[in-house]
């Protein structure tokens, strides 16, 4: 069973914005809930965040978008992770991202994501429940 062992997770700042406030609150959330918690810090891009999610061998990558680049950012780094066989890590997120973009982004293989005001114990679990659905894959 996984109670052997902590969901790692990437929390990730892609792109060029600069608040990353919402990025820390979740990542401390996370670390308060028994995650292991990688944050890479502001200013990511793509390849960046796939190649620390790799090398740390994460669960989870949780990305932190504000931009407006959501529609971008998730289905690149989704991309990227299949390509790099690394397309059993869950790929999940917040920001301001409008519902129909949300549900597009479910098509292309991201999971839930989180708007402004969403408790960061949704999000906790969210990644529990996915984490243990997974079970001996992970």
């Amino acid at each position: 069973m996984n109670d052997e062992r902590k969901i790692r997770v990437l929390v990730a700042k892609p792109g060029l914005d600069g608040h990353d406030r919402g990025a820390k609150v979740i990542a401390s959330a996370f670390r308060d809930a028994g995650f292991e918690v990688i944050y890479t810090g502001l200013h990511q891009t793509p390849e960046m965040v796939v190649n620390a999610a790799v090398q740390e061998d994460v669960d989870v990558v949780a990305m932190s978008i504000l931009s407006g680049a959501h529609m971008t950012l998730f289905p690149r780094v989704r991309e990227m992770l299949d390509a790099e066989g690394a397309d059993h890590i869950l790929l999940t997120g917040g920001g301001i991202i409008p519902e129909d973009d949300m549900a597009a982004l479910r098509e292309k293989g991201v999971g839930r994501l989180f708007g402004p005001g969403s408790p960061t114990t949704e999000a906790i679990a969210y990644i529990r429940d996915w984490f243990e659905e997974q079970g001996e894959r992970v």
